[in-house]
């Protein structure tokens, strides 16, 4: 007898079609058969050694995260509800350029500092991984969610060249070939880049191109945070397509975004642009989080002139009065290529988390309220958060446009992502809420999208982007990521105010067949695994 039968759910399967009712049996993690409307029909209702009641529940796949940074959060926190919480069944981490994997003793912990913000320090971690294949083999260990990875081009220069503002050799980038290839041999899906962070921005198209063949020579595809997303935002987005459509390769734009006051209402420009493009045969995707503000670190927003050589070099350079009063005039003046071309407001920059507990009172406040409690300059207290906590400090930047975001997740491109930073004393709230805010905000109160398009964006979509032959959907012998839940009650319950909440009207989700949320509360079960490359 199987194990499971959620009876009389309405299953929205992930394709986009209309809803059904029906009865769905699981058994050895996988979907084994739907009988639709066997009440009615007066069929035999299928049998198990359990049943679950989904009467007024959605059934849908688990939701895939497609920009997470969760790298040492599965590690860390065995429990994961940020995650597990919202529907999320496959997170896909390495991002940005900057991850753990593939390191050797020197870059590991070059990494860990300049991400700390991102994931923590790490001295509760044992990093007993160098390779990526020996990182995907310690996450099969047993993780809450499944998670797939991404290669980190920064990562990958910051190994073969170092965190210098140069030309690599042809011997660094044969190396950097190298790395890419074994890498993807060793189960990553794709490479990521983060172009406004150090090394990884130092690197030239040409660069970028000889990797991105490496790729798509494996099957993977290239998820870029390109190289502004403010003053020149669209031509940063036509050097990624122009580049990847040269390489071959297939293009995934993170967190694709149109910020900064200089891009108010200009959405429907970027996806022209896609869609000639995409008309003319390019591999195009993006996914975006639902929310306004972004976030990073505030070290990001230096130029990169003063972020060569890596975290300590950048310490030097603050600590030295000259050059400090040289990224001053870059940041408030000339606009900073760490903060996207466009000067400085300090009052859209909220402090967000901090390493140091004696620096807590900087938390919730922008650098500017900060500055008039203390009568002095933002840039001075910008510069000594910096100094005081060695580069830890998160923030959250208000320069956000709702009617970009509604345009942007209509695509027919588009997918969901939460780009969610678990860390600090006030994340952003789209760590525990992207996904129930696109349901229950932009579906159920907005009507932005239906409940079968979102479902889709947030399931199938992803699902083929990172070739997964049998994730994404309800069907028979698909694997079992599941989630049912009220499409009348879902709702994020996180808030700028109170971030670390979790939501409402998701009371069961299944990670391979086992529940991980039952009856709204989190299981002990370690459910995830590395999710591999399919082999092209």
């Amino acid at each position: 007898m199987e194990e499971l039968v959620i009876r009389d759910a309405d299953v929205i399967d992930g394709s986009g079609a209309d809803s059904y009712r029906a009865d769905a049996v699981v058994d050895g993690g996988r979907i084994v058969s739907i009988v639709k409307e066997a009440a009615a029909a007066g069929c035999q209702r299928p049998k198990a050694r359990r049943e679950l009641d989904a009467e007024g529940l959605t059934l849908s796949p688990g939701f895939v995260d497609m920009h997470a940074h969760s790298d040492l959060a599965l590690l860390r926190d065995p429990d994961h509800s940020a995650k597990a919480a919202q529907g999320v069944t496959l997170e896909v981490i390495g991002q940005d350029g900057l991850s753990y994997a593939p390191v050797d003793d020197r870059t590991l912990g070059e990494v860990r500092r300049a991400i700390a913000g991102w994931n923590g320090s790490g001295d509760d971690i044992d990093f007993d991984w160098r390779t990526v294949g020996e990182y995907l083999d310690r996450l099969d260990r047993g993780i809450a969610v499944n998670a797939a990875y991404l290669i980190p081009q920064g990562t990958v220069r910051a190994l073969a060249v170092g965190w210098e503002d140069r030309e690599a050799t042809p011997q660094e980038l044969d190396r950097m070939r190298q790395l890419v290839a074994e890498g993807m041999e060793q189960g990553a899906v794709g490479m990521s880049s983060g172009l406004t962070y150090t090394p990884g921005m130092y690197a030239q198209d040409a660069e970028l191109t000889e990797l991105c063949r490496v790729v798509a020579s494996y099957g993977g595809y290239y998820c870029p945070h390109h190289r502004s997303y403010g003053a020149g935002a669209l031509e940063a987005y036509q050097e990624m397509v122009a580049l990847t459509r040269e390489a071959g390769c297939p293009l995934h734009l993170a967190h694709a975004t149109m910020n900064f006051g200089v891009n108010k209402g200009r959405a429907p420009e970027l996806l022209a642009l896609l869609d000639e493009a995409l008309a003319a045969g390019a591999d195009i995707s993006l996914d975006t989080y639902p929310y306004t503000p972004g976030c990073t670190t505030l070290a990001a927003l230096l130029p990169s002139w003063a972020s060569e050589g890596g975290p300590e070099q950048v310490l030097k350079r603050l600590a030295d009065e000259e050059t400090a009063e040289r990224i001053r005039h870059d940041l408030e003046v000339t606009g900073s290529d760490g903060c996207h071309g466009v000067p400085i407001e300090w009052d859209t920059i909220e402090i967000s988390g901090v390493g140091d507990p004696a620096l807590a009172e900087f938390v919730g406040r922008t650098v500017q309220e900060s500055a008039d409690v203390r009568g002095e300059a933002p840039w001075v207290t910008a510069r000594g958060l910096l100094l005081a906590d060695r580069l830890a400090p998160t923030i959250l930047q208000h320069v956000g446009h709702e009617e970009n975001v509604r345009a942007i997740m209509r695509h027919r491109v588009h997918t969901g992502g939460s780009d969610g930073i678990l860390q600090g004393a006030k994340p952003h709230p789209r760590a525990y809420g992207t996904f129930p805010h696109y349901l229950g905000h932009y579906v159920r109160e907005l009507g932005v999208l239906s409940l079968e398009e979102c479902v889709a964006h947030l399931t199938s979509r992803p699902a083929a982007r990172l070739r997964l032959p049998d994730r994404g959907l309800v069907r028979e012998g698909f694997v079992a990521d599941l989630v049912l839940f009220d499409p009348a009650t879902v709702a994020a319950g996180s808030s700028f105010a109170e971030p670390r909440v979790l939501p409402t009207g998701i009371p069961y989700v299944l990670v391979d067949g086992r529940f991980v949320i039952e009856d709204g509360r989190r299981t002990d079960a370690l459910a995830g695994r590395a999710v591999r490359r399919t082999p092209a």
